[in-house]
């Protein structure tokens, strides 16, 4: 079977409307309890309006889950373990076939009942380790749960089980690899699964050349799989059991296809409903479909952090603050704040969008909302670069 299930390949308006289904039953479930207090009453007639609901931050995540431990009031069953992240943020882990989804990414890597997983994630405190582990057994794999550090004790297990398989973090991989050469080792491994961090493309091409194909995924531990690379190798699908946003740092607005902002996702998992919870990470949504024949959406990969609160002169500048600028103006489209340095003092500067041609007109608006003076600099709209950034520090720290 070349997908893993046929969720795979729905048209999007199946899928829409199956998405719409499931997202009315989590928010009966998360309005029951104390965290989804704003949802009670909601009645959605279509997926877009989800953009109306409020925005849940990871800091009200962990100030609910000190008043409330350990999930803060947040709906949870079918609770067999609880992590921690760092925050601290407590997570549930649940029982079940493929609990985190993340067996759909292995699938798509082409691991399967013939391999032997090697898993390098951390089983203590953090969920990665029994993400992978789970996922491992979805598709019917045998794990080593080797977790982090030891390289020679890994590089023993892999050469003497078989391993043909590696989980873990992007660049731990090379880490095992160039010990197992210092010893003089063979090992079988031939195919790896990353996340956690950053894959460069000359580290994937380092592996490529050793005779690894390495596949990326996007997932966290409060939402499980995100998105996935496929062999198609053209950004990364969205998972089936999500439904994902991308809004304009600061607010809870969605920003139009292609554009970067940051990236909102609502779980369907209904052990432990999420709605809108705000990652932090920037990405951005691609045209089309993926060449592999799965016609989920895809983003473009993590592509920087939305969370750009910057000091500048002593006082802190928040990506809300800069909506609230644009908010303030029907013909200003976009506004970016740029901190730097001339000579020993911090200066600011406020490009924005817009036909007007007199920077007067925003000064006043700039001092109220910003609460500091600065140089008002009036660009064409669409002129702004598309990476997400309403707030650039270009100061060296150095």
């Amino acid at each position: 079977m070349p997908y893993y299930d046929a969720l795979e390949t729905r048209s999007q308006d199946e899928r829409e409307a199956d998405q719409l289904v499931s997202l009315r039953a989590q928010l009966s479930r998360a309005a029951k309890c104390p965290a989804g207090a704003a949802l009670q009453g909601v009645a959605l007639a279509s997926l877009a309006e989800l953009s109306s609901l409020p925005i849940m931050r990871k800091s009200a995540l962990v100030a609910g889950q000190q008043a409330q431990p350990p999930f803060g009031g947040v709906a949870a069953s079918n609770v067999a373990q609880i992590f921690q992240s760092p925050g601290p943020i407590y997570e549930p882990g649940g029982l079940g076939y493929d609990w985190w989804r993340l067996g759909r990414f292995l699938y798509a890597s082409g691991i399967g009942a013939a391999d032997i997983v090697q898993n390098c994630f951390s089983y203590h405190l953090v969920p990665a380790g029994m993400m992978f582990d789970n996922a491992a057994r979805a598709v019917g794999a045998t794990v080593v749960p080797a977790g982090t550090g030891q390289t020679e004790l890994q590089v023993r297990a892999a050469a003497d089980i078989g391993t043909t398989a590696y989980a873990g973090t992007p660049d731990f991989l090379k880490v095992i690899l160039d010990k197992a050469a210092e010893m003089g080792v063979a090992l079988k491994l031939a195919k790896a699964v990353v996340g956690g961090g950053a894959l460069f493309p000359s580290l994937r091409q380092e592996y490529a050349d050793r005779g690894i194909t390495c596949r990326q995924c996007y997932a966290t531990a409060d939402l499980g799989n995100i998105a996935y690379e496929s062999a198609a190798m053209e950004g990364m699908i969205l998972d089936e059991g999500v439904i994902v946003e991308i809004v304009r740092p600061g607010t809870g607005d969605p920003v139009p296809l292609g554009e970067v902002g940051e990236v909102v996702v609502t779980t369907l998992n209904p052990d432990y409903p999420l709605i809108r919870f705000a990652t932090g990470d920037l990405s951005a949504l691609m045209p089309g479909q993926s060449p592999c024949g799965r016609t989920n959406l895809r983003i473009r990969g993590w592509m920087g952090r939305a969370d750009q609160t910057t000091k500048i002169k002593g006082m802190f500048v928040r990506p809300e603050q800069v909506a609230d600028f644009v908010a303030r103006h029907a013909e200003v489209t976009r506004a970016r704040v740029i901190a730097d340095r001339d000579g020993e003092m911090d200066v600011m500067t406020v490009q924005v969008e817009t036909r007007a041609s007199n920077p007067a007109l925003y000064e006043g608006s700039v001092l109220d909302v910003l609460k500091l003076k600065g140089r008002v600099e009036l660009v064409p709209p669409g002129s702004l670069p598309n990476d997400g950034k309403v707030i650039e520090d270009r100061r060296s720290y150095g």
